[in-house]
């Protein structure tokens, strides 16, 4: 079977056409079956734009297979080592219309803070082909590659290099080496690299966001919610802004969705990107990868309500719609803060490759703990759930797919008391059997932690009224305690954390939030 089918073929023979300038690629291949099918995938690739694409099988680099792409001309060092298919082929093509190029879709004042950086940037990154959040790092990187020559990229795929995962102890993806070091554990954005390695970008941002003209509606949070009230709240011709740290929100993290209504189905980065499509339809200001710090009241600070962002940034807004979302809540037991990404994970897609042919936990029996449980058993060579209740949560569906797995098994009635280890990496847990009070030990490598979720509103406490779970107390329009400050989402008390009710909230306080602004000032 061909490694690309006729349809990728035919797509990636269109971007293709966009190359204008000549670039090589120089494989260096051995005997293996990974390499093999690198050949087939570099050939088909230079037979699509033979007079643009010329390839070398004669590269001399002690990754095997990885292979280089390069510009006639220029000292960029951008590596592929293993196969970037899965989601990391998307990548690839940016990477190829780049070297190519092809110019990228990033503000030309970004770029050139790129083109700037100076220094001695030797990055290696691991990914894994199921991991929604690898792309985004991985396309930063190759990009920064493509653009600084100071700046040298290697894109490991951390299946086919087994024994540097376990070596580095990597146990969670993206995982982003600089010069030899750890440089950055998760999920990474262009602009947060260069805000890393250039310590003046975030004074410069922060100087610029302050310097914008007031909104009048300000929603924080780029999730269904927010994307949501955003685009009811432009339709009504007024300023508006979204300030998200991460446009998409947790939904960039879910696997497959399948409850959408007329959507019947997709996965969570096509959905986000779906999302941010259409909010850049209307002139609404995206203000993303900014991470908010406090809220100042109208009334407490002189007419407009302020927003402080973590860079030092002020932005201001007649009417505020706080859509925040809600994180992975964690077990809260010792040892799982020191064995974070080093055999505690959170995202079962992303890390659970890393884990091939390993035993593994979940914890949790509710939809998320039993889809997770199915998902692994493909990689790993067993997965228990361990639930605290007396009975699973999940979906009866989704019971009977995992009762029909030979290497999944669950516990009931089991309270993780500690996560244990050797000092760098897990290696089982202890719980307790709450119907017999007995302490157990479970052996295992991996412990995918799925036990719900809490309300990212820690920085809002003592501002907004918040229940006894960190929920923004809102009434039927979604108003908060503090006028003109409104909130949607899974950061609030409506039932039923779904995307479907959040991006209803958030249109219901968009519109509550509209009303108050024309009952109260006019808008700008």
């Amino acid at each position: 079977m061909s490694i690309l089918d006729d349809q990728l073929k035919t797509q990636l023979a269109a971007y293709l056409e966009r190359v204008q300038l000549p670039f090589e690629m120089v494989a260096s291949l051995d005997d293996s079956e990974t390499s093999a099918q690198m050949r087939e995938l570099l050939t088909t690739i230079q037979g699509l734009r033979a007079d643009k694409i010329t390839l070398r099988l004669d590269g001399q680099d002690a990754r095997k297979p990885s292979f280089t792409l390069q510009r006639t001309g220029s000292d960029s060092s951008l590596r592929f080592a293993g196969l970037p298919l899965g989601h990391e082929f998307t990548s690839l093509v940016l990477a190829l219309l780049w070297t190519g190029g092809h110019p990228p879709k990033e503000e030309a004042d970004v770029l050139e803070q790129v083109k700037q950086l100076d220094g001695d940037f030797n990055f290696e990154v691991y990914m894994s082909l199921t991991c929604h959040n690898c792309p985004d790092v991985v396309q930063a990187l190759s990009l920064m590659a493509i653009l600084n020559p100071k700046v040298k990229t290697t894109v490991i795929e951390g299946g086919a290099f087994q024994s540097e995962v376990e070596a580095r102890e990597i146990m969670a993806v993206p995982a982003v080496y600089l010069n030899g070091a750890m440089f950055h554990a998760g999920h990474m954005e262009l602009k947060q690299f260069i805000a890393k390695l250039d310590t003046g970008a975030a004074r410069r941002d922060a100087e610029k966001l302050s310097a914008k003209p007031a909104f009048d509606m300000l929603i924080i949070g780029g999730g269904p919610a927010g994307a949501a009230a955003a685009v009811y709240a432009a339709r009504k011709g007024i300023r508006t802004g979204v300030v998200a740290e991460r446009f998409g929100g947790q939904v960039n993290d879910t696997l497959d969705i399948d409850n959408y209504p007329s959507v019947p189905h997709t996965d969570g980065p096509k959905f986000a990107s779906a999302l941010l499509q259409h909010v850049n339809d209307y002139e609404v200001d995206v203000m993303n990868l900014q991470r908010v710090k406090a809220l100042t009241p109208a009334a407490t600070a002189g007419g407009l309500i302020e927003v402080e962002l973590e860079n030092g940034g002020v932005l201001k807004a007649k009417s505020v719609v706080l859509a925040t979302g809600a994180r992975w809540r964690s077990m809260n037991v010792p040892g799982e803060d020191q064995y974070r990404t080093k055999g505690v994970a959170y995202c079962p897609s992303c890390d659970g490759p890393l884990f091939k042919g390993k035993r593994v936990a979940v914890i949790g029996g509710g939809n998320s703990g039993i889809e997770a449980a199915i998902d692994l058993a493909g990689v790993v060579e067993h997965v228990t759930v361990l639930e605290f209740m007396p009975e699973l949560k999940a979906d009866a569906v989704l019971q009977k797919k995992l009762k029909s797995l030979p290497n999944a098994e669950v516990i009931l009635n089991a309270q993780t008391t500690e996560v244990l280890g050797d000092g760098s990496k897990v290696n089982a847990l202890a719980y307790k059997d709450r119907a017999s009070g007995d302490e157990k030990r479970l052996d295992g490598e991996g412990i995918f932690v799925q036990i719900g979720l809490l309300p990212n509103t820690d920085w809002l406490k003592g501002t907004v009224e918040l229940n006894k779970m960190g929920e923004i107390v809102v009434d039927a329009r979604g108003q908060t305690s503090v006028p003109g400050v409104f909130a949607a989402g899974d950061c609030t008390t409506v039932p039923f954390k779904q995307i479907v009710i959040a991006a209803g909230a958030g249109s219901t306080a968009a519109l509550g939030a509209f009303d108050h602004l024309i009952r109260t000032t006019a808008p700008a």
